[in-house]
């Protein structure tokens, strides 16, 4: 299978593969390759968007969410489909992994080497696993305890994934139940704003944390002073 990789470059370009198997560069009109260099056939497809260097955070998370949006409100396209292994069943397709046929390829959108969105559609259910940026070891214990913290009340999410897929942070479960009892671009909004706040949350609890572990110490070293 071909890796599928978009990245947009500084200059306004995007790197893309084509259907030859090459990586193509392509001005921002997307109209003329300007130069090709070697692809590789992988396993999984993988967009990868990165903003322009120079730009703020708030400009290169955009087109990062941006294409999380499309790529999930395209694989939200989901259908009542029983199970062919066992009689009077429906399960997530996704979770069950019995049926080969109904699972469709999966698709890594990563903004860099810490964050990254894995979507694993299928034909009646979509599993999101998200990977949260994490600087140091403070952000890391953060992350974990956050993530705990919200896991352990997965029941109030409904579509919130007990344990997340190995190698990410937090997962979530859509069915065809979930898009047939809610609206589906209000699905895709939840799981955008989530990765908007996330990063939020997690900068103002090291904030805090970091002004609490000064003034210990400040309270601490007082009396040798």
């Amino acid at each position: 299978m071909l890796e599928v990789r978009h990245r947009v470059v500084p200059g306004g370009r995007r790197i893309f593969s084509g259907e030859s198997g090459v990586l193509r560069a392509v001005a921002r009109d997307e109209t003329k390759p300007r130069r090709a260099l070697e692809g590789q056939a992988l396993s999984k497809v993988t967009y990868i968007t990165d903003g322009p260097t120079g730009e703020g955070d708030s400009q290169s998370l955009r087109p990062y969410l941006q294409c999380v949006r499309s790529s999930l409100t395209a694989a939200l396209t989901l259908s009542n489909f029983a199970s062919q292994t066992a009689e009077r069943h429906n399960v997530p397709e996704i979770e069950a992994q019995t049926s080969p046929e109904v699972l469709l390829q999966p698709l890594t959108i990563a903004r860099n080497e810490n964050e990254r969105v894995l979507i694993e559609p299928s034909i009646n259910s979509v599993r999101i696993s998200i990977k949260i940026k994490q600087a140091d070891e403070i952000e890391h214990i953060l992350v974990h305890k956050f993530t705990r913290f919200l896991t352990q009340r997965a029941e109030s999410f409904f579509i919130l994934r007990r344990k997340p897929i190995k190698g990410y942070d937090i997962s979530f479960l859509i069915t065809n139940f979930h898009t047939e009892e809610m609206l589906k671009h209000k699905l895709v909004d939840f799981i955008i704003q989530f990765m908007e706040e996330v990063d939020k949350e997690i900068s103002e609890m090291k904030l805090f944390l970091n002004a609490r572990a000064r003034f210990v110490a400040e309270s601490f070293l007082t009396p040798f002073d």
